[in-house]
Formats: structure tokens, sequence, C-alpha cells
């Protein structure tokens, strides 16, 4: 009811519109604009009755699809605290925060994808890293661990790039097998790697920042604190280009 009766009363106010044109005698215009008028409003009316049945498909409302609107267009302001960050960090065109994890399969697919932008617009771009585990990945939270610990060591993305393709065999072994793939120091990696109170701590801070901001499952990019459900190196290249 409540959709219907603010289509109501935009179908009124253009009416109105039409209707004060009309009485004023041509001075907005000849029955030729009358004309388009009416034609707008008929095709604005069409177009309402597709948005609506739209609507209706998906069982929202209209509150409910400018909630969406709205929390497609905010702009968040992210806080990088002590999170990994590659790039640009003093005056990129683009910042770029990826909400992640290395038990979901899609992020896995992203990584090299990650890797190149990294690698092509250092200058450009500040890359910044959180971590999303998500609740039924089991060991989503240890490999998070592991590569908390291998940015101790000041080689993050080196480890998590290596790591990325072993999303199906996530295991202490194979995260002590990336860390001398990287050149980790290994007993220095084992301590830090533990999932203790404070590991625990640490990622859930990056979890709860990612429930703040709207993340639903991973990954999930926002670009310049907007988020982008569509990320794709060709959109990261657009932007890159209308950046000033």
């Amino acid at each position: 009811m409540k959709r219907l009766s603010i289509v109501a009363m935009a179908i009124l106010a253009i009416s109105l519109v039409a209707c004060n044109q009309a009485s004023a005698g041509g001075s907005f215009g000849s029955q030729a604009k009358l004309d388009n008028l009416e034609k707008d409003f008929n095709t604005l009316k069409e177009e309402f009755e597709v948005i609506k049945y739209a609507l209706d498909k998906r069982g929202i409302s209209l509150e409910a699809a400018r909630a969406e609107m709205e929390a497609d267009n905010k702009v968040w302001d992210i806080p990088e605290e002590d999170s990994p960050v590659f790039g640009n960090t003093k005056n990129p065109k683009l910042t770029i925060v990826e909400f992640t994890e290395f038990q979901c399969p899609y992020c896995s697919r992203i990584a090299p994808t990650m890797k190149e932008l990294n690698q092509k617009y250092p200058d450009k771009i500040k890359f910044i890293y959180k971590h999303f585990p998500l609740s039924f990945h089991a060991n989503a939270k240890a490999a998070a661990a592991s590569s908390i610990a291998a940015h101790k060591q000041g080689k993050f993305w080196e480890y998590r790039y290596a790591l990325a393709p072993h999303s199906r065999e996530l295991s202490d072994s194979v995260y002590l097998a990336v860390a001398k793939e990287v050149g980790l120091d290994v007993e220095k990696f084992k301590k830090d790697m533990v999932l203790d109170s404070a590991m625990e701590a640490r990622i859930d801070k990056d979890f709860q920042l990612g429930v703040q901001v709207g993340v639903q499952g991973t990954p999930n990019f926002y670009i310049n604190g907007k988020r982008q459900d569509r990320f794709s190196a060709d959109l990261v290249e657009k932007l890159l280009k209308e950046a000033k």
C-alpha cells in the first residue's frame, strides 16, 4: 500500500505540472510540448510498472530496495589499523580493501588477479587485506593466523599468494611448507601462528569491521570506501582512468 501511495503522489505531481502548463496559455510552450510531456508521463508509468513487477517478484518492498541502493552507494571510512598494506600508501588514486579468507574457492580464484594488480599498479593503488573467515570453513581461521605470522616477518603478500592455490588442502603442514617456500623463519613462524585467544581477537576485529560495513560473503571489495559487488580488473582499470 505504501508503494502505491508514493506512486500516486508522483502521478498527481506530474498531472499538476501538466495542468499548470496548459493553463499558462503557452507561456511554457506549445501543444507539442504538452504532447511530449504526456509521452514522458506515460513512459514513467510504464517504467514504474516494470520496476514494481521486478520488486514483487523478488519479494521486497520499495523501502527495502531503497535501503539496498543506499548501502551500495554509501562510502565507508574503513580504517587501515594493523592490516597488511601494499602499494601507494601516501597518495593513491584508488584504495582497494579486500575482505577475504583462504578456504573460500572464489577467494582463491581472484588471488591471481589481485597479484597482477599489485604488480601493475604499485604506484597508483593502495591495497588493504582484511580477514573475514566464514563460520562454515573450519580451516579459515587457522589459515588467517598463519598469514598473520607471515605478516610479522614482513612477507604477508608473498605468503598470501603462495597459499592461495591450496584452499582445498589447508593444514599445518601446508602452512609450514609455504612458509619455507617464501623464506620465512620457520621456528618463529610456528610460534606466531598459534590460534590462541589473542590471535582469535585479532581476526575477529577484522570480521566485525566487515559485518559493520555490510560484508555478507567472500571475497568482498571496497574501492575508495564504496562496496563493489562486481569487482574485476576491468572495473579497476575503468576507475583508474576516471580518477583525478
